[in-house]
């Protein structure tokens, strides 16, 4: 009972404080400069698809073999290079996003495929 005595009174702390998330998970935006970097900073939904890319991408890639994890890094840097190039356009970015998320879930089925563990 005191566990959530805690969180609740926690919760209700950062809700009056008026909290609002900073950082998305694959960058620290109090230091990004690129006009992408800022724009997914300043949306919410960005942000949350920002953040779901970076999950799915760093638990993938322990599951993966020296080569496909390589080709995932390469495929991951030329993405960056994609989403970079979308400038503060959010429809850009949001495509980009379901485009990548995408393609790491397509990268778990296929293993979920090879199966059995």
């Amino acid at each position: 009972m005191r566990g959530n005595s805690f969180c609740l009174a926690s919760l209700a702390l950062a809700l009056a404080a008026g909290w609002q998330p900073v950082q998305a998970a694959s960058f620290d935006c109090a230091k990004s400069e690129k006009a992408d970097e800022k724009a997914i900073c300043a949306d919410r939904a960005l942000n949350d698809q920002d953040v779901e890319m970076a999950v799915l991408y760093t638990q993938l890639k322990p599951l993966l073999g020296m080569g496909a994890r390589g080709d995932m890094e390469d495929a991951q840097v030329a993405w960056l290079k994609q989403r970079e190039a979308c400038g503060s356009d959010r429809a850009c970015l949001g495509k980009a996003y379901e485009e990548r998320v995408q393609q790491l879930r397509s990268g778990f089925e296929a293993l979920a495929k090879r199966g059995p563990f």
